[in-house]
């Protein structure tokens, strides 16, 4: 069965979510007072991405709506669990605009674009939502790079489990096993993908160190094809439909 699409994570993969996070929370919290609170930067994202993940698994699991998560990530932030929806929201509203000032994408995103442009389709599975994720590809330049972009918010369930992924298959009209997933979890992207049947590979751009939150190089998934950059695609995909022995990126 031939590879005949490309389904991509985002932040973090096409976007530098990381690098914006970093920047738009360091703006954010100084134009706020608040920068001497949390102490050095890498402090304050730490514990904003601890809020973050810790409430993000609850709207993963149908406890919380989209908008409630974000609210709750900032009670939890600030330590004010009275605050109310409208005072939360201003507040998150306010990081988003330092956050979005910082937006920007990978510099070998482009190049992967174009160079299988006319080799494979492309599509976008992300666990986000679509009011987040599509003006975010729009104002970054790559909306219509991808014919389809389906997200956890809408579809009611999010990676890693293979109902997300089996939903963005068939949003190609095409079967697991003739789609590659690209993304920078080695558990919710790559062995999510695995587990749904798609050829799956972690982009691992740093080594799990500082910009992701997985596990190293040592502890890649079983039956997972693990990259450093997406440079090396395309030749992992021309090397082999099933990314053999002649890729030699394991």
């Amino acid at each position: 069965m031939p590879i005949r699409a490309v389904l991509w994570d985002i932040d973090d993969t096409l976007f530098d979510y990381t690098g914006a996070d970093t920047a738009g929370l360091r703006a954010h919290l100084e134009r706020e007072g608040l920068a001497e609170r949390y102490g050095a930067p890498h402090e304050a994202l730490a514990l904003w991405r601890a809020h973050t993940d810790r409430h993000w698994a609850r709207f993963a699991a149908g406890e919380v709506d989209f908008q409630e998560q974000r609210r709750e990530r900032v009670r939890d932030f600030l330590g004010q669990p009275e605050l109310d929806a409208a005072g939360a929201d201003a507040w998150f509203g306010r990081y988003v605009e330092h956050y979005k000032a910082a937006w920007a994408v990978f510099p070998d995103v482009l190049p992967v674009l174009d160079a299988l442009a006319h080799s494979h389709r492309h599509g976008v599975l992300s666990n986000s939502s679509l009011a987040n994720q599509d003006p975010k590809l729009r104002d970054l330049g790559l909306r219509e790079r991808f014919e389809v972009l389906v997200c956890a918010a809408e579809l009611g369930v999010s990676k890693p489990d293979a109902a997300a992924f089996l939903a963005a298959c068939a949003a190609m009209g095409l079967a697991p096993g003739e789609v590659v997933y690209v993304g920078d979890q080695p558990e919710i992207d790559a062995r999510g993908a695995r587990d749904a049947g798609l050829i799956a590979v972690w982009l691992d751009r740093d080594g799990g160190g500082e910009r992701g939150r997985g596990p190293a190089r040592a502890t890649v998934p079983e039956g997972v094809h693990r990259i450093t950059g997406l440079a090396q695609l395309p030749s992992l995909l021309a090397g082999d439909t099933r990314f053999g022995a002649r890729s030699g990126i394991r």
